[in-house]
């Protein structure tokens, strides 16, 4: 993954992440699994879940602390291969 954030950002610092996913109440949860492993202590969701019109996926935001360009990535990467996750925004 080749992005500016190393640029754009001074660490550490607060980062937003909106991840999308199927409609179910393991989303979170799997989510949390994967915040906990790669920023333990360090993040927190923001009230409300947001559900698609069709009803099939929902949206959790969650605002964290992040160190570097290699520490975003790296989130990213791992949000992503959660089977149920389809966006990592």
């Amino acid at each position: 993954m080749d992005t500016k954030f190393d640029e754009l950002l001074d660490f550490p610092c607060e980062f937003g992440f909106r991840i999308m996913g199927d409609a179910t109440d393991q989303l979170p949860v799997s989510v949390e699994v994967v915040l906990e492993e790669l920023v333990p202590n360090a993040y927190k969701r923001l009230p409300g879940v947001r559900t698609s019109s069709s009803g099939k996926y929902h949206s959790i935001s969650y605002s964290l602390t992040v160190t570097s360009k290699e520490h975003i990535e790296s989130l990213y990467k791992a949000l992503s291969n959660i089977d149920i996750v389809r966006y990592v925004l």
